[in-house]
């Protein structure tokens, strides 16, 4: 997915208030922060007036009694400590902030992915979007940490410093204004410059890691194929391209950073010498305000370097913001249900009537489909790759939202359930089951606290897993390792199948559940899927016709449609597409043509 070559001066500021708004519930910290700022920016101030006065006062006129000076000396170092506990204090209390902000920030960025619904997830790379709840989040968080703090802070001392140079010599500090327009334009130039290969940078880093994430998953297709080359290549140009970018960033920061806010520096000191030069051949000059007027044209620079070189910080969290807000603003969430007053699934029943169904909205893949599944009864789909059997299960668990014909469970809309009672009462079984890190008795508890341990236990016994599981090093407290690594197919289907049960759902969904079992373990599971399905609704996807034979309901789909239906021996009869179906996984026909033609 390409992003915008450039926010406009608009989407900048929308995006920089959206931020902010997140500081609303830390307002007493930030006003504790902010005085505390205001604190030390104050001591910044004083500090050049009493050295001012040392110097005009007691140095020039050889004045060196001792009270005054050790009374000035101890205010002078005073403040300076004071200073730098009041500086601790504000910048913790500025990280606090941020790291408060950013915490809740990447809650909400991941709720939202939680929220979307598959079709999201179909059309952008998972890398891409860890790439927006981990680098731009913390993107994000140097803007509040360091963004903010320097730009009210300079703000503070800029305003002070303006004060004091008028205090000394008001001829001088109107000369000195004339620099702030060039100051402003320089950074406006700059914002709108960086902006865009900001914008870039961001973009080819999500790229990098969408790829990376690629690569991870797919290790042994890449290592087994020998795709080590190509992906080395793929990622050396998305590498390049990110380098390119950042090089142009560069350039702009070398060019309109510090070199050119020094060089107005330099424009400026040449103003005030020159003006002090040209006023000491007609009057004398006080030592301690030239010095006091050049610090504080110095210490008038040093702020205003600090915001340019925050610049670009602020520029990366904008642009990472921005992203970051284009996954909180995604419309394309789960399918919605009714929560409030929804209605309990109690037989499970299951109902398609005249259901069609487009994942891109042009060539649909499911038509007009109707068929009945009531509790203890069994249906099977089966249908060549690319029927639909896979949508029709999709449907059904609410991963994609349908627009035409109705789904009912127990003669109810599919929609007036909550998400919740849906997950609970309809049990998925999938071809290949993800498991997570942790124990064996973690994932088939999945966290649920009402299951016992003997629950889990009696749940394993029922899918015969127990037998596999209870020879591992720590049985049911044998760790699992990432997407269960060290598990076999078959065994990480069993743990699948006793997580299932464990749940005890009403409908039981089984999308090619015994596909990677090897034979003597599938009729083991078939024993155990008979009694699983005894007072349970059962939709099963099937391609190997043997497991599914004593379905009470088949139905044969193709190119979206049911074309036949009956039990076994009645499709068998019909001589139909199922027929020529058996014949090819008996060995009597060799081509697959034969079956679909």
């Amino acid at each position: 997915m390409e992003e915008k070559v450039q926010l406009s001066e608009r989407e900048q500021r929308k995006v920089l208030y959206r931020l902010l708004s997140y500081t609303k519930p830390h307002k007493r910290t930030i006003t504790l922060a902010f005085v505390l700022l205001l604190l030390t920016t104050v001591g910044d101030i004083v500090l050049p007036i009493l050295v001012k006065i040392f110097l005009d006062d007691y140095l020039t006129p050889g004045n060196l009694e001792f009270k005054p000076l050790l009374l000035l000396g101890s205010l002078y170092m005073g403040i300076q400590i004071v200073k730098a506990i009041l500086l601790f204090f504000q910048l913790v209390k500025f990280q606090e902030i941020a790291l408060y902000i950013i915490q809740q920030l990447r809650i909400d960025v991941f709720s939202k992915v939680q929220a979307l619904g598959l079709k999201y997830f179909d059309k952008t790379p998972a890398g891409s979007i860890v790439s927006r709840v981990t680098n731009d989040t913390e993107a994000i968080k140097d803007m509040f940490v360091t963004v903010l703090a320097t730009f009210i802070q300079s703000g503070f001392l800029l305003f002070g410093i303006f004060i004091a140079m008028f205090i000394l010599n008001v001829k001088l500090a109107l000369l000195c204004v004339i620099i702030i327009p060039i100051l402003i334009f320089v950074m406006v130039l700059y914002r709108k410059m960086s902006s865009r290969f900001y914008l870039e940078m961001r973009e080819r880093l999500s790229q990098l890691n969408a790829k990376l994430n690629e690569s991870l998953q797919g290790m042994a297709i890449i290592q087994v194929f020998r795709q080590e080359k190509r992906l080395r290549s793929e990622f050396g140009d998305i590498n390049e391209q990110h380098y390119k970018a950042g090089m142009k960033n560069i350039k702009i920061d070398g060019l309109l950073l510090r070199p050119a806010i020094d060089l107005i520096y330099i424009f400026a000191l040449i103003i005030v010498l020159s003006y002090f030069g040209i006023t000491s051949f007609n009057t004398s000059v006080k030592i301690g305000v030239i010095y006091a007027f050049i610090n504080y044209l110095d210490r008038f620079f040093e702020p205003v370097n600090q915001m340019m070189m925050r610049l670009s910080l602020y520029q990366q969290a904008i642009v990472a913001g921005s992203r970051v807000f284009k996954l909180l603003d995604e419309d394309t969430l789960a399918p919605a249900q009714k929560e409030e007053g929804a209605s309990q699934i109690e037989k499970g029943k299951v109902e398609f009537m005249n259901v069609s169904f487009s994942y891109d909205g042009k060539r649909d893949v499911l038509k007009n489909i109707s068929f009945a599944a009531n509790p203890g009864e069994t249906v099977a789909l089966v249908g060549h790759t690319g029927s639909g059997k896979s949508s029709i299960i999709n449907l059904m668990m609410r991963f994609y939202e349908f627009e035409r014909g109705e789904i009912l469970i127990d003669g109810e809309s599919i929609r007036h359930y909550s998400k919740v009672e849906i997950r609970k009462k309809l049990g998925l079984v999938l071809q290949d089951p993800f498991l997570f890190y942790g124990t064996v008795k973690d994932n088939i508890r999945l966290h649920n606290t009402d299951l016992t341990d003997e629950q889990i236990e009696e749940a394993a016994q029922f899918v015969q897993a127990n037998t596999f599981i209870e020879k591992l090093e720590d049985g049911y407290r044998h760790k699992v390792v990432e997407r269960g690594a060290t598990f076999s197919s078959g065994q990480r289907q069993l743990i699948a199948f006793a997580r299932t049960i464990a749940a005890n759902p009403k409908v039981l969904v089984l999308d090619e559940a015994t596909a990677n079992i090897d034979t003597e373990t599938e009729e083991a599971i078939q024993t155990a899927l008979a009694k699983m399905r005894k007072g349970r609704t059962t939709i099963a996807i099937a391609h190997r016709l043997s497991t599914i034979q004593d379905a009470d309901l088949i139905l044969v789909l193709h190119q979206g449609e049911i074309v036949e239906r009956g039990n076994h021996q009645e499709l068998l009869a019909q001589k139909g597409l199922y027929h020529k179906m058996f014949l090819l996984q008996n060995g009597m026909v060799e081509k697959m043509e034969d079956v679909i033609n």
